[in-house]
């Protein structure tokens, strides 16, 4: 009888309000309307801001003392040839 009563009082069944919830992952049970659409958005925003940085850092990119051996970024690095005149 007294394990009947804790378990009442306890709670953990049956029915369960849930409040609605805002939560940047969406709340409760989350299936959005467009979230396929969003997430390509999302994607395509980040593919610009990364393609910009990318284009800022190589137009800033200067090596005073020429790298003993080869660095990637220097393919792509608009003052590699003053930097390193051994280049190609």
């Amino acid at each position: 009888q007294e394990h009947i009563e804790k378990v009442n009082t306890m709670g953990g069944g049956g029915w369960y309000y849930v409040p609605k919830v805002w939560s940047p992952a969406g709340g409760w049970w989350v299936n959005p309307k467009y979230w396929q659409r969003n997430t390509g958005v999302a994607f395509a925003v980040i593919g610009v801001l990364v393609a910009n940085l990318v284009k800022i850092s190589s137009e800033k990119e200067r090596r005073p003392i020429a790298p003993y051996k080869h660095i990637p970024s220097q393919r792509w690095c608009k003052h590699a040839k003053e930097d390193d005149p051994s280049l190609p």
